[in-house]
């Protein structure tokens, strides 16, 4: 495993083939493991580089600390980017990864030379709202996301890790997510499930038409085509509002297209970066 000091911080990172970079970003619960599908297939025509972002595997925080913010990992990755010395990356994440990629690729455009969403994390300002919720129609059923970290790290933090894990995989992912998982995802939520303290409080900022608008960056968008709406609706408005976005949707597949069927994931991947160098 190699390291990269960072903002007064080690981060630790996986890496395989040559080329230009291709950066992972993992998302909630999650680190440098979950890339474990693409790193050789992806590894054949690029430089890929998975890191793990602050406080997650290996590290084993306890979470205390101010320092597990949005804003905080997004610094990280661009100085990441700057550290690699390889000039811009191709940068692609999921899930949180996916928020933390975009607001990269919105602060630090220079720095990036395509991005790749999966399911980014986050939500929507009044003026990307659906129509249907912007005339006051009721929410999707299911439990809002701020709620279901806060409810998870309690639990988390009063020692049921699993009954936290459960609780927000469920609710991102949808009814009996957590028994279906794979035990090496399983596994990864194990040794991250305290990040989730750091989460209640990461101070995360939603997408507006101004954001959507500032990516210059040559855009796919990933999703799973039986994914969450929560999802779905942010995909829509960034396919609207990201000029030139591109889009891919796996059949077949939830919110973790890439562990689901990495095979279609990584064609999808590599024919979108197969112009862009």
């Amino acid at each position: 495993m190699r390291v990269l000091h960072v903002n007064g911080h080690d981060m630790a990172y996986a890496e395989h083939g040559a080329g230009t970079p291709l950066l992972l970003i993992h998302g909630t619960l999650l680190d440098q493991r979950y890339w474990a599908p693409q790193m050789e297939p992806l590894g054949e025509r690029h430089r890929v580089v998975a890191p793990s972002l602050r406080h997650f595997w290996p590290a084993r925080w306890d979470g205390t600390g101010d320092d597990f913010t949005i804003a905080q990992h997004v610094e990280d990755v661009a100085a990441f980017i700057e550290g690699l010395g390889a000039g811009p990356v191709h940068l692609l994440g999921h899930s949180r990864g996916g928020h933390i990629a975009f607001r990269v690729a919105q602060r630090f455009p220079d720095r990036v030379r395509a991005l790749i969403l999966a399911e980014p994390g986050g939500s929507l300002d009044e003026t990307l709202q659906p129509e249907q919720r912007a005339s006051g129609a009721p929410a999707p059923p299911g439990m809002p996301l701020a709620e279901a970290v806060a409810r998870a790290a309690e639990r988390v933090r009063d020692g049921d890790t699993d009954g936290g894990l459960a609780l927000f995989v469920e609710a991102v992912v949808g009814p009996g997510a957590w028994e279906r998982s794979p035990e090496r995802i399983a596994r990864m939520q194990r040794d991250n499930a305290r990040t989730l303290l750091g989460q209640i409080n990461e101070r995360r900022s939603p997408y507006t038409r101004a954001d959507l608008g500032a990516i210059r960056a040559p855009t796919l968008l990933v999703g799973g085509a039986d994914t969450s709406p929560m999802f779905l609706s942010i995909l829509d408005a960034m396919e609207r509002g990201i000029a030139g976005a591109e889009r891919v949707d796996i059949p077949g597949t939830t919110h973790l297209m890439s562990d689901e069927d990495p095979a279609a994931f990584n064609r999808a991947v590599l024919a979108f970066l197969e112009e862009r160098g």
